[in-house]
């Protein structure tokens, strides 16, 4: 069986944790930002962990386990 290739689009959005989580940036903070309040765009600077359902996928196709 050949090696799987890691999937570039999703190795460039998402890091792997020390705990093996997938960390990411926040979406909605590219434009329009003049409507949304203070609080909202200093919450969105913190990346956020994906969820599990999705993380096992998204780790499978970065060749990651």
């Amino acid at each position: 069986m050949t090696k799987m290739k890691t999937k570039k689009a999703v190795a460039a959005r998402f890091k792997v944790t020390a705990s093996g989580k997938l960390k990411h940036a926040q979406p909605g903070k590219r434009h329009l930002m003049n409507g949304k309040a203070p609080k909202r765009k200093r919450q969105l600077r913190n990346p956020a962990v994906l969820f599990d359902s999705l993380a096992k996928t998204y780790k499978r196709m970065m060749c990651v386990e």
